[in-house]
């Protein structure tokens, strides 16, 4: 039985054995989203030629989903460039021409990313009023202003009180409350809507950071997250464009798809494990059975390989990381996986004949007027669909149609995904009817929704820092397997990528993209002599 310790000519050089007779390395990346995607398009690009995507699903994209009904696109998952100074998805498209059907109103300034910064948010409440204009605009100037107060505790280093939990939702709903209600210029009537409102900014808030409410987001790292100079664009023909580009330059024969891993066996001190690994693959050259790392496939096919970049959510690391890896993960490691917080946003799309809403109306806000005083945001499972905090108005028409966009998040958006079709058409309707006041509205002819909480390759839509969490688990998150002080064999065999792993701008497409580029550099940097 070919054994599978360090080797005779291996050495405290992490480069030895094969890899020091200048054999290419073998490189694995798990996912074929934009992380795992600019890792392989920039290693690809720097010489290495010895790189293979395996990816579970038959698409390339990970949450990058755009979806075509007759002329337009509508996207289930990632829908704005957030930013554009020195954003690499923004230089892709701009360098690319996908931005040049992009209308003025598409480049959105505002902190939460609407599909027309042109036209008015009507504020609805569950009585069928709407909310007088001057009403919301004085309202909103204070949830902003409060909201900027919670950029500050981590920004200037201000401590966080023990009333506030360190949570940015219970810290928000605290110190707008005490404000709204010391308002000596508001009737007692103002006062209940704008009270009503906070939950429902908050609830768009939980949607816009993918958590079952603003109470799980730690407010002393809150400030952390970057947001990048300029507008949101939004692409017109699809953010699966961004997707294509980046994988141009791949050969196909590399992206193996419908390829799912059932485990990563790293570190080659653990040389029985490696042993029946390799008993499976009698037909492995020698050099191959002494590989640090094997990865597992679901078809029961092992691939041996040098490094592995590891691209999969959070969401997935969090359910699978104990059988995902062999040996288990160090605690450390663990430990950050279970503090970060991901969830679930989920998007509702509603195809009508004819629009119901005003030419000036660009989103339609649900404001329960009965949420004055409440403190949760979390519903019984009959009632998940108050959670949806608004509809977006598609814009233009002239490309989408009549098309409104619903928002939902959090366990809620869990429940909305066992729905039917038909049960989320007929209560969304039922909702809509209810806060405008039209019992005549009809049903949508059309539905499209996203379902990432259920879908097992994703299990929720990005993360988030959860209270008790901090960027240094991030960092944790990120750091490569084994830990280069511990290890005498080769480093950066299980190397971490994704939105998750970047400290500044997790969420964010840009931050997938750069995080794949970083573990690229790494390798890159590492077998630089070889490059040359």
């Amino acid at each position: 039985m070919q054994s599978c310790e360090i080797s005779a000519d291996s050495t405290d050089d992490p480069l030895s054995s094969g890899l020091r007779r200048k054999r290419q390395p073998r490189i694995v990346v798990i996912g074929a989203g934009l992380a795992g995607l600019s890792a392989a398009k920039a290693l690809l690009e720097s010489g290495f030629t010895d790189v293979t995507i395996l990816e579970a699903t038959d698409r390339i994209g990970g949450r990058v989903q755009s979806v075509k009904l007759g002329h337009a696109t509508f996207e289930l998952g990632a829908t704005w460039i957030h930013g554009s100074h020195g954003n690499p998805v923004y230089h892709l498209a701009e360098d690319n021409g996908l931005l040049e059907e992009t209308t003025d109103g598409e480049r959105s300034v505002g902190r939460i990313s609407l599909y027309s910064k042109n036209g008015v948010a009507y504020h609805l409440t569950n009585n069928g009023q709407r909310i007088p204009k001057d009403v919301v605009e004085e309202f909103s100037d204070l949830y902003n202003e409060v909201y900027n107060l919670t950029q500050e505790f981590f920004q200037r280093g201000k401590p966080v009180n023990a009333e506030s939990q360190n949570s940015v939702g219970v810290f928000t709903r605290d110190v707008v409350r005490k404000r709204v209600k010391a308002d000596p210029d508001d009737t007692e009537a103002v006062k209940k809507l704008k009270l009503a409102m906070i939950q429902q900014y908050l609830k768009v808030e939980s949607c816009e950071s993918s958590s079952h409410s603003m109470d799980e987001v730690s407010l002393s790292e809150f400030g952390e997250w970057t947001e990048i100079p300029g507008a949101h664009h939004i692409i017109p023909c699809g953010f699966i464009k961004i997707v294509e580009i980046l994988a141009r330059s791949i050969p196909e024969s590399v992206i193996q798809l419908r390829k799912p891993v059932k485990c990563i066996h790293w570190n080659q001190s653990v040389s029985k494990e490696i042993e029946r690994v390799a008993d499976h693959n009698s037909d492995l050259p020698e050099e191959d059975k002494g590989s640090d790392v094997f990865i597992e496939c679901e078809d029961c096919e092992f691939i041996p390989a040098d490094h592995v970049i590891v691209t999969v959510s959070l969401g997935v690391l969090k359910k699978r990381h104990e059988s995902l890896f062999h040996p288990r993960l160090p605690e450390e490691k663990v430990m950050a996986i279970e503090k970060l917080g991901i969830n679930t946003t989920d998007k509702i799309f509603l195809e009508f004949e004819e629009p119901f809403w005003s030419s000036e109306c660009n989103s339609i806000q649900f404001v329960w007027e009965d949420e004055a005083e409440s403190e949760s945001l979390t519903y019984p499972e009959e009632l998940w669909y108050k959670k949806i905090c608004s509809f977006d108005v598609l814009y233009p028409p002239e490309r989408y149609g009549h098309v409104l966009s619903g928002w939902i998040c959090g366990e809620e958006a869990l429940i909305m995904e066992k729905c039917d079709d038909e049960t989320v058409a007929e209560t969304c309707t039922e909702m809509l009817r209810k806060f405008t006041g039209n019992p005549n509205i009809p049903k949508p002819r059309r539905i499209l929704r996203s379902s990432w909480g259920s879908n097992p390759n994703f299990r929720g839509s990005y993360s988030y820092t959860q209270v008790g969490s901090s960027g240094a688990d991030v960092e944790k998150l990120a750091k490569p397997l084994p830990y280069a002080e511990s290890s005498k064999t080769t480093p950066m065999q299980v190397m971490f990528s994704g939105e998750a792993t970047h400290r500044k701008y997790y969420s964010t497409t840009h931050g997938a993209v750069l995080s794949g580029q970083r573990e690229a550099a790494h390798l890159i940097e590492m077998y630089q002599d070889l490059l040359q």
